[in-house]
């Protein structure tokens, strides 16, 4: 069975994780380096995808507070475009407002050491986990709603 992985993109910083075969549950998979300006780590990106058996990836769409798009967002949009033309896999977004929030109070909250817990890559994919969890509970709902199975 395959698997959906998803993307927080940031400026340093990607966030990758990745649902069980079953697409119930997100895990936090890796976070990936990058420098501000310069293309992602795709040779990383490409190898993660083909050891998690990932068939869709979700990327994190950084919209502001009010829900409008800005530079940041052309930039992640261009991110998952090319996503998708390199690996042929289906892209599918999904607003991340409040997920960084979100993973780190998650974070905080696994009793970890103080410098275990503050470690900015930890945050990074338990973001990219929450996007996904958010994702797939979305798209189960939408599946009950119309009446598919499971």
């Amino acid at each position: 069975m395959s698997r959906t992985i998803a993307f927080d993109y940031g400026q340093r910083r990607i966030g990758v994780a990745v649902s069980d075969p079953t697409r119930t549950i997100a895990s936090p998979l890796t976070t990936l380096q990058r420098r501000a300006g310069k293309r992602p780590p795709w040779p990383e990106i490409a190898a993660l995808i083909a050891e998690s058996e990932a068939d869709e990836a979700v990327v994190g769409l950084p919209l502001d507070l009010a829900g409008e798009e800005n530079e940041w967002v052309a930039e992640v949009r261009r991110f998952g475009d090319d996503l998708g033309r390199r690996t042929g896999l289906p892209v599918h977004w999904m607003d991340e407002r409040m997920s960084s929030i979100s993973a780190e109070r998650a974070v905080r909250g696994m009793g970890l050491k103080k410098s275990d817990r503050e470690q900015k890559g930890r945050i990074d994919s338990a973001a990219a986990a929450v996007i996904l969890e958010t994702w797939l509970a979305l798209r189960r709902n939408q599946r009950r709603a119309s009446g598919e199975t499971e």
